[in-house]
């Protein structure tokens, strides 16, 4: 007889050992921060404090230690788990290390009375209720109802309610308690309280007073890589002809911990099993309770015979059945949805209502615009990949790197094939593979059947397939703008924190950092993109820009990466950043007119200049106002050697450096940062150097409006710029003006000569040459 088939007689050990949880946590933080996966706990309730029982899907093996070590560093709490009683072998070292841990074997005799008595002692309780790792990720049947694969069986079963029962029972045994208290029954509550090892009668009160509460929680890997690895190489080359199974598994959980994944763990609201109880039942439970002298008695409820506990088990069962319903279905919501997730579920839906076969360019914005419902919907977890516009905002264009890790993977397993223009959806997408197999050979469904249970994300793929046809110009660049806004919200907390305080104490800026976009009704046939300048944010230049709407032109005022957000934002950009803000501007406004005017004040008009000088074929011209090509801070010349001091500091040591800020004397301090970071003046002058290199390559008209004394900006540089331009339509106007901020304060005739650019280049004409707004 195999001996691991039996109870294990294991006397003292199911203490829980203080050194085993702390060496299993500097083990996990070895992982984090040597290894590829990073871990992050989502909470919002307090749940971890409250839980007691808490539930976990399974997909990989380490997983099941996860919990356990979350729970521990952040609230200090010892936990239980249950393991198949296969994994206890007496003397066993593997053995040893789960009992110190907490974990205790599912063939433990009267294992749901010792959780439960350990929930009252205060442990928590970690369960995985599919019983096993669920590698298709499929949980829902054909007709909608949770259930997975048994390997034992063979075949598909519910999931168990073992936590349910147990929480239940625990219910009722505190029920128990204080039914002792208010009848006066002090000796029966010691003795239940020096059974259980707590700290006097008052210790047991407390904990049956507190409601027993189960938290479904999910874990979720992203991406799912299938390279080879190291783990599975090395397994390989010590144990030749390993099996199928354990191949697969060392594949993927190799590549978990070995390469860059992020394990999300999503927890939801709580379940108090107490409102399960109907009006029958609490009659029930009123009779019965005062029998009820020890844990085990919950228990050996239904064993005597009797109608009432006859009728009470029978209520227990059916509850159980409720309850567990209820934290599967909270559990499966708590999926951490990403960019991969709406890829598979956009294959699928479009395999079964229109074909095998789509133009890239249309599956790219069906993609899009299921992201895009997705961020609409409400109490769905988003991936960071889905979350963030830098993560995604070259989805439409087919340029996203979460998109070209999703389609090595379809590709590699012959799942779909890129055939020019097109993407071709294989016909193994739609075979069925045995549960060991599916990870590797078909990573589609498996994506596609983690997020089967949200509704919301089936609505969302959905939608974006019977609408992609259907969405104008306009309302494509709305969503675009969209990103534009979300990405602001997201850098703004970014940089907002503790470590940042300092710094963003001293900012003055008061007006809105946000972009914006505005589309007159009666619109010209040419829109702007508008470009505020350093250290400022587009609130720079937003009266020009409703002085452009005003006049019919469509505008959008970007906000460069780095700006209007927190210096420490702009410390961590590089000058091609804020080019790429610049682009990201006119791919919004090509959806909207066919033809743009760069206008840009500052830095915004060398960056200007600079993506004109890549000769777009939408671009009409370019409006540069004070651009720097020289400077009359002569300082600016040290910035690179004190931006190479910092990084050398950096380097060696935790500190942020020499000198990483300066402070900013700006002519507008309710806009501009008050400290500038010296990276940023250091990719200010590797962008003047670009920007000098690049101005023969421009061929657009240009209109250069220079203030004849301006304070920061050398007016020689105007004149530079002009002479160095080798395009014939081009126009230098001096404003008489010792102010660097000519267009934000409208000095002379810097706004009026834009305008009559721009109708000038415009084509056709859209104004009266010489009009103003």
């Amino acid at each position: 007889m195999d001996r691991r088939s039996d109870p294990v007689d294991l006397g003292h050990d199911l203490e829980v050992s203080p050194l085993a949880y702390q060496l299993t946590a500097r083990i996990f933080r070895f992982i984090e921060k040597f290894l590829g996966v990073h871990i992050k706990l989502h909470h919002s309730h307090g749940q971890i404090a409250a839980g007691d029982i808490f539930l976990f899907n399974h997909f990989a093996r380490f997983e099941t230690f996860i919990p356990q070590y979350m729970i521990y560093k952040e609230t200090g709490a010892y936990c239980r788990s249950i393991a198949s009683g296969e994994f206890f072998v007496q003397g066993d070292v593997f053995s040893k290390y789960l009992l110190d841990v907490g974990a205790v074997p599912n063939n433990l005799p009267d294992l749901l009375a010792f959780l439960t008595a350990e929930i009252i002692r205060g442990r928590k309780i970690i369960v995985f209720p599919e019983g096993g790792m669920v590698k298709d990720r499929r949980v829902l049947d054909r007709r909608g109802r949770y259930s997975i694969y048994s390997r034992k069986a063979l075949e598909r079963r519910k999931h168990h309610t073992g936590a349910a029962v147990l929480a239940l029972a625990t219910d009722i045994f505190k029920s128990a308690v204080l039914h002792s208290h208010r009848t006066g029954q002090t000796s029966r509550l010691n003795a239940i309280s020096d059974s259980l090892q707590l700290d006097g009668m008052d210790a047991l009160l407390t904990a049956a007073r507190r409601p027993t509460s189960i938290v479904p929680a999910n874990i979720t890997f992203y991406p799912i890589r299938l390279g080879d690895n190291l783990l599975r190489k090395g397994a390989e080359l010590l144990n030749r002809g390993i099996s199928r199974r354990l191949s697969e598994e060392l594949l993927i959980e190799g590549n978990i911990l070995l390469k860059h994944t992020d394990m999300d763990i999503h927890l939801g609201d709580a379940i108090d099993p107490a409102n399960y109880w109907g009006f029958a039942d609490r009659q029930l439970l009123r009779l019965l309770i005062p029998r009820i002298e020890n844990i085990q008695d919950v228990f050996a409820l239904g064993k005597s015979g009797t109608l009432a506990e006859g009728m009470l088990a029978r209520s227990l069962r059916r509850n159980a059945l409720r309850v567990r319903d209820e934290y599967m279905r909270r559990m499966y919501r708590q999926v951490t949805v990403n960019l991969s997730h709406l890829a598979s579920r956009a294959i699928l839906h479009f395999m079964d209502t229109a074909g095998v076969e789509i133009e890239k360019a249309a599956f790219h914005k069906i993609l899009y615009l299921a992201l895009k419902n997705v961020q609409r919907a409400t109490n769905v977890n988003l991936h960071r990949s889905i979350r963030n516009p830098e993560a995604y905002s070259g989805l439409p264009e087919g340029d996203c790197p979460g998109l070209a890790q999703f389609l090595q993977n379809a590709f590699r397993t012959g799942l779909v094939e890129s055939d020019g223009s097109r993407y071709k959806f294989l016909p193994k997408l739609l075979k069925e593979h045995e549960i060991d197999e599916i990870r590797l050979e078909n990573p589609v469904a498996v994506y596609a059947n983690e997020v089967a249970p949200i509704a919301e994300v089936t609505e969302a793929v959905r939608k974006a397939v019977s609408s992609a046809g259907e969405v104008t110009g306009v309302e494509f660049a709305r969503l675009r703008f969209d990103d534009e806004a979300i990405g602001f919200a997201w850098d703004k907390p970014r940089f907002s924190k503790p470590r940042h305080r300092k710094i963003n104490d001293e900012e003055t800026a008061t007006r809105g950092g946000d972009p914006f976009l505005l589309i007159p009704e009666r619109a010209a046939g040419m829109g702007v993109v508008l470009v505020h300048g350093f250290l400022a944010s587009p609130a720079e230049v937003r009266g020009f820009g409703d002085d452009l709407a005003a006049a019919g032109y469509p505008v959008i005022g970007v906000r460069l990466k780095g700006h209007g957000t927190s210096p420490w934002d702009l410390r961590e950009r590089a000058w091609e950043d804020w080019l790429d803000s610049v682009r990201r501007g006119m791919v919004i406004m090509s959806e909207i007119v066919p033809q743009i005017c760069l206008a840009g004040f500052s830095t915004g008009g060398a960056l200007c200049l600079l993506l004109a000088a890549q000769r777009p074929s939408c671009l009409k011209g370019v409006a540069a106002v004070s651009v720097p090509l020289r400077f009359r801070n002569k300082g600016m010349i040290f910035a690179p050697m004190v931006h190479q001091a910092n990084k050398l500091v950096g380097w060696a040591s935790s500190d942020e450096g020499m000198m990483p800020f300066r402070r900013n004397n700006s002519e507008h301090p309710d806009i501009n940062y008050a400290n500038i970071p010296i990276r940023g003046l250091y990719e200010l002058s590797r962008m003047v150097e670009e920007l000098e290199r690049r101005l023969p390559e421009i061929e657009c008209p240009v209109i250069l409006l220079q203030g004849d004394e301006d304070p920061v900006v050398e007016p020689k540089s105007a004149e530079i710029i002009v002479d160095r331009l080798q395009t014939k339509d081009k126009k230098l106007v001096v404003v008489p003006s010792g102010r660097h901020g000519i267009l934000n304060e409208n000095v002379g005739s810097t706004r009026p000569s834009v305008l009559e650019f721009m109708d000038k280049i415009s084509n056709p004409p859209f104004r009266q040459e010489n009009s103003t707004p």
